[in-house]
């Protein structure tokens, strides 16, 4: 089945008791039983829900896996892959990395005693230096937020499989219609359904996908005795939204390579950040496992200061100034002072974040009308 129809019709049947074509939203937090322990395979809602499984077994086909898991939100379902760790054990994560995910790894685990280390992974002939006896986890994002950086994903995974390493790769810029991270090795692909996913602003979500079924049956177990389970209606926005993934990333994607085309010659911007450049240090690495460059785009200010950031982000008028990213709207940001700033300084300038980068996700809206914004806001500097 090719991607497209997967989106439409994998793990998705029409409701058996009414013939609904949607899958129906099942708000409940209980089922009735026949006798104790003899149900129709529901018992209660936190445990099992049809809306849910539903996605889960689509995000599965998606991702090229066998089980899906789903979760609150992104960082419920990153916390629910750390809760495979144990006191002692270390974790090798991406030094280019969104920033809720440095805050959980730093200020949350590492007081139970689980290190992470941030490293550099573009060059995976340099990566293993960094691994030690104790690394039990290897956290890729590819591309990087908000570097959109690249990563040998099959290099990386194949040094950690001679490590008995388990890899999760955040999949949530590129999405599963661009890349499939199990085909490349990857033990646990992970998603914040927030944003490709649902496509549409208006859901919180998260999910992992994995291929081993024990894997699979330890992630239900912290799903079910943990809590933070997606509800019904947030599965059912996603479920909608992914039926037209395929056609938003593509738009999108079209998008941001004129985008950053025409961004890389206007005279007030230094540095445009695109993997879709042949002079971009992943590109090659991003043709290979990439289906294409995706629809984000991050650039500096010739004038590295943040009080000219701060005229351009509040100029723009299609451009939405918010968090977030992968819906149909087109939104800017600025990573130092919004989504990554639990990051101290000194290390988000390590990977050259500065205080004038500005991160744009580009939506499905006209290419032209878009242009025609960004330089409006530009044009006031």
């Amino acid at each position: 089945m090719k991607f497209a129809t997967k989106t439409i019709h994998a793990g998705i049947h029409p409701d058996p008791s009414t013939g609904a074509v949607m899958t129906p939203i099942y708000q409940t937090s209980t089922y009735a039983q026949d006798a104790p322990g003899e149900h129709k395979g529901y018992e209660y809602a936190r445990t099992q829900n049809p809306t849910r499984l539903t996605l889960e077994d689509n995000l599965a086909a998606l991702e090229n896996g066998t089980h899906g898991i789903c979760f609150a939100s992104g960082m419920a379902a990153m916390d629910a892959v750390l809760k495979l760790l144990e006191t002692g054990d270390e974790i090798v994560a991406t030094n280019d990395l969104y920033g809720g995910s440095y805050r959980l790894i730093t200020k949350i685990y590492q007081q139970f005693g689980i290190k992470g280390s941030f490293v550099p992974m573009y060059d995976a002939n340099n990566f293993e230096q960094y691994l030690t006896d104790k690394t039990k986890l290897i956290w890729i994002e590819t591309p990087t937020n908000p570097m959109l950086n690249i990563v040998d994903i099959e290099a990386i995974c194949k040094i950690a499989k001679e490590r008995d390493i388990l890899i999760c790769v955040d999949n949530t810029f590129a999405s599963p219609y661009l890349q499939t991270p199990l085909d490349l090795g990857a033990d646990i692909v992970l998603h914040s359904g927030t944003k490709y996913l649902g496509g549409h602003s208006d859901t919180v979500h998260g999910a992992i996908v994995v291929k081993d079924k024990d894997l699979a049956d330890r992630f239900y177990f912290i799903q079910n005795g943990s809590g933070a389970i997606a509800g019904p209606m947030d599965c059912f926005l996603v479920l909608r939204g992914i039926k037209t993934l395929h056609l938003r990333v593509e738009r999108a994607c079209q998008n941001a390579a004129k985008i950053a085309s025409v961004l890389k010659g206007h005279s007030k911007i230094s540095n445009v950040y695109y993997p879709g450049f042949e002079e971009h240090r992943g590109h090659s690495i991003a043709k290979k496992q990439m289906r294409d460059f995706g629809g984000m785009v991050s650039f500096d200010l010739k004038n590295d200061e943040f009080e000219d950031a701060k005229k351009v982000l509040s100029s723009t008028e299609l451009f939405i100034l918010a968090e977030s990213l992968g819906g149909v709207e087109s939104l800017i940001g600025h990573p130092a002072s919004m989504t990554h700033a639990s990051i101290p300084k000194e290390e988000r300038l390590k990977v050259g974040l500065t205080d004038s980068l500005i991160r744009l996700s580009v939506g499905v809206e006209n290419v032209d009308d878009l242009l025609e914004d960004l330089d409006n806001a530009l044009s006031v500097l």
